[in-house]
């Protein structure tokens, strides 16, 4: 799922991965190592690195996250993409000084709380793998990279 996630993003721009693995981040990446504490910590960290401008913020865990719909979020401006959960898979953030680390159950509202979020229900990032189930249901729609592996597992 992550090279699907990642691929997107390049096509869209500089794309950079907060992992304690180089071995799954694309040369046209950059690799920001994971300061642990959690997916708060690892975007602070990953804002810190990149230095401003409008940002991204994209979970690894979106098979089917396309270019198409990262331009849409990113053109929505202060925005955000709520799991089904409730939780929260991508941020848009013009101005990264809107971030604070709110990840975890209920945070797509604690995000909303936070700041002026534009709430953007893009289906391509609405839909998260948290169980094998849903990678199932998703698998159609999936990038490239997780159906191989699918198939390769079927």
């Amino acid at each position: 799922m992550l090279g699907d996630v990642v691929e997107a993003c390049l096509a869209v721009g500089r794309t950079i991965v907060v992992t304690d693995d180089p071995a799954v981040v694309p040369a046209e990446a950059e690799r920001v190592v994971d300061p642990g504490g959690g997916l708060g910590a690892a975007v602070a960290t990953a804002l810190a690195y990149a230095g401003g401008g409008h940002i991204l913020v994209v979970n690894a865990d979106l098979p089917c996250a396309t270019p198409s719909s990262l331009r849409r979020l990113a053109a929505a401006g202060l925005a955000l993409v709520p799991a089904r959960d409730g939780t929260t898979n991508a941020l848009s953030l013009p101005d990264p000084g809107a971030f604070a680390p709110l990840y975890g159950a209920g945070s797509a509202a604690r995000f909303l709380a936070h700041a002026p979020f534009a709430v953007v229900e893009l289906p391509e990032l609405v839909d998260d793998v948290d169980t094998e189930a849903e990678l199932e249901r998703l698998a159609a729609r999936a990038g490239r990279r997780t159906r191989a592996l699918l198939a390769l597992t079927a």
